[in-house]
């Protein structure tokens, strides 16, 4: 199979690319599951772009330097603030319906971090909004085909081919139809990864099950490099309950006004930060850890009744409604139980301010990559508007790029299921990912150690081995896939942490004294051999 352009992923990122590239080409989208079933559409609280007359992007810009610990790249921020202005208009332009105030202006939301409303929304449903908006117009793009339930397998480089000594390039991927069972070769002369982030190698997370950072291991296994994974942004209010995916009680009812307390009733924030529940995530989420720890509660409050029930229905639908019927809590006359859980991958595959990586014809967009504009710790809502940005940029990138392209004329060799065989596998693997998500709950979380980390990395390494061995005898399936990603990014996000020795905005070791000086010494792991 051949195409112009492949986009692994179906998110924000990978559906506004495909938009824009279709424009150059035939464009073939492929995700693993339905084309609904990404992140994108459990983003309640919206995109941040400066759009007041008091704000502007200099202030964003000072915001994200902020909350990212001096480690933010400034040039990517900088791109970020200002080109995400004019990505807003557009989706505006476009036909895409943001809430508005009873001024028919935009009504600009606060979230921590921020010092200044700027959270452009759709009610407290924007990431489903915007996903389905953007899906829309993919439907009726006919220089776009959607491929559901195809996973793909591995990029296909200069490894699959006879002469490996040429420079390393991407010619698309291997790829698992999951109803045939048939692994098909998708030749593509550019090819963009796109799938999201890892959050689901944790117990506890605020993601969908997708999120096995599918990309980020195509992508390190491929050759590129992996930048800054040890920051792993643990959102602090997700629902306590025992359900296995945690739902989010958004930053912008904390912007609305919403207190955090004990179970006493008693605010603690101000006492770690005088902006208290206005504080970048990093610091709520240790401030939370912390009291846990010392009260020996499982959970504390987000309190919002003193907001009315009118205003709490009116601003927030989708998190009332789903409190109501799905866990018998009515926020406007009861405090939500709250826990800090996994949400959001800052590092990732390292790209430039093009979205480009280090593998010619390979673009890594959205939160697979590491732009740099997170640094150690992701503003709110900065996440909507990096992916925008950037896939906006790789496609401008692409078109200087796609005339020099020739049709791909070489011949890569099929997948070679040689000497695999079906067994029953799932109990193993069940097992390795159930082990894989309870060690980094518990051993790489709010707060970590170096005795912790390194007890968790021999056990780690151990499954890898395991998971590995499983996947070359086996019969390819989504299961093993996944397993076999999430266990390489285990890896890397410990390995990444035990490298940086100092406690900076979400990587918070006991061992080192916190800093929040400008730095750009970066983490970046790269696969020994490629």
């Amino acid at each position: 199979m051949l195409c112009d352009v492949l986009v692994i992923g179906s998110g924000i990122a990978g559906l506004y690319y495909s938009i824009l590239a279709s424009k150059l080409g035939k464009v073939t989208i492929i995700t693993k599951d339905k084309v609904t079933e990404g992140a994108t559409r459990f983003a309640q609280g919206g995109v941040a772009a400066s759009l007041s007359p008091s704000d502007s992007p200099e202030k964003h810009l000072a915001d994200t330097l902020a909350a990212g610990a001096g480690l933010c790249d400034s040039e990517a921020v900088r791109i970020l603030v200002y080109e995400g202005i004019d990505r807003i208009k557009e989706l505006i332009d476009m036909g895409m319906e943001f809430t508005k105030n009873p001024l028919g202006e935009l009504d600009l939301g606060m979230e921590g971090g921020h010092s200044e409303k700027r959270i452009v929304h759709a009610k407290d449903h924007t990431g489903s909004d915007l996903h389905q908006f953007l899906l829309s117009q993919v439907l009726q793009n006919s220089n776009i085909t959607i491929l559901e339930n195809h996973f793909a397998i591995d990029i296909i480089t200069e490894h699959h081919l006879a002469d490996p000594a040429k420079p390393q390039q991407a010619y698309g991927a291997y790829v698992l139809n999951e109803q045939t069972q048939n692994i098909l070769t998708i030749q593509a002369n550019s090819t963009c990864l796109a799938t999201g982030g890892a959050g689901r190698v944790y117990r506890f997370t605020t993601n969908p099950p997708v999120s096995t950072g599918d990309g980020i291991a195509m992508g390190y296994r491929a050759g590129c490099t992996v930048r800054n994974m040890e920051f792993v942004q643990f959102h602090p209010t997700a629902l306590y309950s025992d359900r296995d995916q945690s739902f989010l009680i958004s930053e912008a009812v904390r912007g609305s006004g919403a207190l955090l307390v004990l179970k006493n009733g008693k605010r603690f924030l101000p006492e770690y930060d005088k902006r208290g529940e206005l504080a970048p995530r990093d610091v709520v989420a240790r401030a939370i850890d912390s009291e846990l720890k010392k009260s020996g509660d499982e959970c504390v409050y987000l309190d919002v009744r003193h907001l009315g029930a009118e205003k709490i229905q009116s601003d927030f639908p989708l998190i009332y409604e789903t409190l109501i019927s799905e866990f018998a809590i009515d926020m406007t006359k009861e405090k939500i139980p709250v826990v800090p859980a996994a949400h959001y991958t800052c590092g990732g595959l390292r790209s430039d301010i093009d979205g480009k990586t280090e593998l010619k014809n390979l673009y890594a967009i959205g939160e697979t990559a590491s732009t740099g504009v997170h640094g150690a710790n992701r503003l709110a809502s900065n996440s909507l508007l990096e992916s925008l940005v950037f896939a906006s940029r790789a496609v401008e990138d692409l078109k200087k790029n796609i005339a020099k392209q020739n049709e791909i004329k070489i011949t890569i060799p099929p997948w070679d299921n040689t000497g695999t065989v079906n067994f029953d596998e799932l109990g193993i693997v069940k097992y390795n990912r159930d082990e894989l998500r309870k060690i980094m709950w518990n051993y790489i979380g709010i707060i970590r150690s170096k005795s912790r980390l390194n007890r968790a990395l021999r056990i780690i390494d151990i499954i890898y081995e395991e998971v590995r061995d499983l996947y070359n005898v086996s019969k390819l399936n989504k299961e093993i896939l996944e397993l076999r990603n999430m266990a390489l990014i285990c890896q890397l996000i410990v390995r990444s942490a035990l490298s940086r020795h100092e406690s900076r905005g979400l990587h918070y070791m006991s061992d080192y004294k916190e800093n929040r000086n400008i730095s750009r010494k970066d983490t970046n792991l790269r696969p020994s051999i490629r």
